[in-house]
C-alpha cells in the first residue's frame, strides 16, 4: 500500500510543478540540466570561499548529482555550444576539468531562478498562512524520514492568534495526563487560567506566548497579574518537539521581561516538584523556591512548590 501513495504522490507533484514539461520553466532545459545550472551558480555565489570561486570540478560535480559520467558531458558540451559555461583545466591536475558559468550562463540561470520563485509563489498563493506551515513542516518530515535529514529545529515566539489558547488547554490536558498521569481536574484548571486571561485581560500588564517550532505551535506561557507589583508566570508548556532547543528558557525569559518591563517588582509561579526540566529553567532564570508542601492535585500525591523571582535585582 505505502509503495502506490508514494507513487501516486510522486506522480501528483511532478505533474504540479511542471517536471514532465517538455523544457522546465519554459526554458529549452529539461530539470536536471536547471538542476546542474543550479549547482554551478551555487559555486558561483559570492558567499562560497572557495579559492576559485566559479569553478567546480566536473568529477565533483557528477558525483554531487549522481550522474552518468556520459550524460554529464554531453549536457555540459551543450552547455557550452550555448554559450552557458567555460571549461578549463584544473590547475592542480591537468588530466582534470574545472567548469564555471560565464556570464551569460549567470544572466540564464537568473532567470530561471526568478521564474521559478514566480510560480512557487502563484502555487502557495491561494494557501492559507496555517497550511503552509503544516506543508512546510511535512516537507521537513518526508526528509527526516526518507534521507534522515535532522529538522531545522527553527523556532520562534509570537503572540497567540485566534484558537491558539484553545490549543494551549488541549496540549495541557493530553501532555500533563500521559506524562504525569494527571486527571481532569488539571484541564479544568487550565480552562480556568485560559478563561480568566480571556476575560479579563489587560495587554499592558499581561501577554501571552505561543512557541512555533518548524512552523507549528510547540509551546506556550502566559504572564498574568497577581496583583499591582507581583506577576504570576503561569502555563509554561513544551512539546516534546521543543524540547531541547533552548525553547523553555527562551519562554521565561520573555515572560520575565515582559513583567519587569510592566512595571512588576516580583514574580510568582506554582509548580510541582517532580517537573525536573521546568525546575532548572527557573533556577537558571533566578527564580528561588520559597515554599512546599505536600497534598493531594490533580488526583495524585504530588509536592507543590511555590518560586519567586526578585525583578528588581534580576539582570538583563
Amino acid at each position: 500500500m505505502s509503495v502506490a501513495e508514494v507513487r501516486a504522490f510522486n506522480r501528483f507533484y511532478t505533474n504540479v510543478i511542471g517536471v514532465l514539461d517538455r523544457g522546465y520553466l519554459d526554458s529549452p532545459y529539461s530539470l536536471t540540466e536547471v538542476r546542474v545550472l543550479f549547482e554551478l551558480a551555487q559555486e558561483d555565489s559570492p558567499r562560497n570561499d572557495s579559492t576559485r570561486q566559479g569553478c567546480t570540478e566536473v568529477a565533483d560535480l557528477r558525483r554531487t548529482l549522481g550522474l552518468d559520467a556520459g550524460y554529464l558531458s554531453r549536457m555540459l558540451t551543450r552547455f557550452a555550444s550555448d554559450g552557458l559555461v567555460a571549461k578549463e583545466p584544473s590547475p592542480s591536475d591537468g588530466r582534470r576539468q574545472m567548469i564555471r558559468l560565464t556570464e551569460r550562463g549567470r544572466a540564464a540561470f537568473a532567470k530561471l531562478d526568478h521564474r521559478s520563485s514566480e510560480e512557487i509563489a502563484a502555487l502557495l498563493s491561494p494557501v492559507t498562512e496555517d497550511d503552509r506551515r503544516k506543508l512546510v513542516a511535512a516537507m521537513g518530515t518526508i526528509r527526516e524520514v526518507l534521507v534522515h535529514a535532522p529538522r531545522s529545529a527553527r523556532y520562534a515566539l509570537r503572540p497567540p492568534r485566534p484558537g491558539d489558547l484553545g490549543w494551549v488547554l488541549h496540549r495541557h490536558g493530553v501532555r500533563y495526563a500521559e506524562e504525569h498521569d494527571f486527571d481532569e481536574t488539571f484541564e479544568a484548571l487550565v480552562a480556568q487560567v485560559v478563561a480568566d486571561y480571556l476575560a479579563h485581560h489587560d495587554p499592558a500588564r499581561e501577554a501571552a506566548w505561543i512557541a512555533e517550532v518548524d512552523g507549528e505551535p510547540a509551546g506556550s506561557i502566559l504572564c498574568v497579574r497577581d496583583d499591582d507589583t507581583t506577576a504570576k508566570l503561569r502555563l509554561l508548556l513544551l512539546e516534546p518537539a521543543a524540547r531541547g532547543l533552548g525553547v523553555g528558557s527562551a519562554l521565561v525569559e520573555e515572560c520575565v521581561r515582559f513583567a519587569r518591563n510592566a512595571g512588576y517588582t516580583r514574580m510568582t509561579l506554582w509548580t510541582v516538584d517532580e517537573l525536573h526540566a521546568a525546575r532548572r529553567i527557573y533556577q537558571k532564570t533566578g527564580f528561588e523556591l520559597v515554599e512546599e508542601e505536600p497534598g493531594q492535585h490533580f488526583g495524585r500525591d504530588v509536592v507543590g512548590q511555590t518560586w519567586s523571582l526578585d525583578l528588581s535585582s534580576h539582570g538583563g
